[in-house]
Protein backbone atom coordinates (compact mmCIF):
# COMPACT_ATOMS: atom_id res chain seq x y z
CA UNK A 1 0.00 0.00 0.00
CA UNK A 2 1.18 3.38 -0.59
CA UNK A 3 2.17 5.86 2.03
CA UNK A 4 -1.05 8.28 2.21
CA UNK A 5 -3.12 5.01 1.75
CA UNK A 6 -1.41 3.57 4.89
CA UNK A 7 -1.65 6.70 6.89
CA UNK A 8 -6.02 6.63 6.13
CA UNK A 9 -5.81 2.96 7.00
CA UNK A 10 -3.69 3.77 10.20
CA UNK A 11 -6.02 6.76 11.01
CA UNK A 12 -9.08 4.32 10.35
CA UNK A 13 -7.71 1.90 12.68
CA UNK A 14 -7.27 4.11 15.51
CA UNK A 15 -10.47 5.52 15.38
CA UNK A 16 -12.20 2.00 15.33
CA UNK A 17 -10.00 1.07 18.56
CA UNK A 18 -11.32 4.45 20.04
CA UNK A 19 -14.51 3.06 19.08
CA UNK A 20 -14.21 -0.45 20.53
CA UNK A 21 -12.04 1.11 23.56
CA UNK A 22 -14.59 -1.38 26.83
CA UNK A 23 -16.25 -3.02 24.31
CA UNK A 24 -14.37 -5.96 23.59
CA UNK A 25 -15.04 -9.71 25.25
CA UNK A 26 -12.65 -10.16 28.51
CA UNK A 27 -9.66 -11.96 28.56
CA UNK A 28 -8.05 -13.95 31.13
CA UNK A 29 -4.87 -13.49 28.69
CA UNK A 30 -5.20 -9.56 29.17
CA UNK A 31 -5.92 -9.17 33.45
CA UNK A 32 -6.11 -4.90 32.64
CA UNK A 33 -8.14 -5.42 29.41
CA UNK A 34 -7.70 -5.94 26.17
CA UNK A 35 -6.03 -3.19 23.81
CA UNK A 36 -8.42 -2.76 21.05
CA UNK A 37 -6.37 -1.10 18.97
CA UNK A 38 -3.82 -3.83 18.78
CA UNK A 39 -7.11 -5.87 18.20
CA UNK A 40 -7.80 -4.24 15.18
CA UNK A 41 -4.46 -4.13 13.74
CA UNK A 42 -4.10 -8.06 14.27
CA UNK A 43 -7.88 -8.98 13.03
CA UNK A 44 -6.67 -7.01 9.45
CA UNK A 45 -3.54 -8.86 9.63
CA UNK A 46 -5.04 -12.06 10.21
CA UNK A 47 -7.91 -11.95 7.61
CA UNK A 48 -5.57 -10.23 4.90
CA UNK A 49 -2.58 -12.24 6.18
CA UNK A 50 -0.40 -9.34 5.96
CA UNK A 51 -0.06 -6.29 8.23
CA UNK A 52 -2.13 -3.18 6.59
CA UNK A 53 0.94 -1.51 4.74
CA UNK A 54 1.57 -4.63 2.69
CA UNK A 55 -2.00 -4.93 1.27
CA UNK A 56 -2.07 -3.79 -2.03
CA UNK A 57 -3.83 -0.60 -2.97
CA UNK A 58 -6.39 -2.30 -5.15
CA UNK A 59 -7.48 -3.67 -1.81
CA UNK A 60 -8.11 -0.38 0.09
CA UNK A 61 -11.91 -0.04 0.53
CA UNK A 62 -12.09 -3.50 1.64
CA UNK A 63 -9.64 -3.07 3.98
CA UNK A 64 -12.28 -0.03 5.52
CA UNK A 65 -15.07 -2.44 4.80
CA UNK A 66 -13.51 -4.82 7.42
CA UNK A 67 -12.75 -2.63 9.50
CA UNK A 68 -16.72 -1.52 10.12
CA UNK A 69 -17.30 -5.24 10.08
CA UNK A 70 -14.65 -5.43 13.44
CA UNK A 71 -16.88 -2.12 15.15
CA UNK A 72 -19.86 -3.62 14.69
CA UNK A 73 -19.51 -7.20 15.97
CA UNK A 74 -16.80 -6.30 18.59
CA UNK A 75 -15.62 -10.19 19.72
Amino acid sequence: MDEENSKKIWAYIQEAGDKLVGKLMPSRNHPRGRNSYAHVAICVKSKFGQSYKEIPDDRFQEVLEYIDFLVENPS
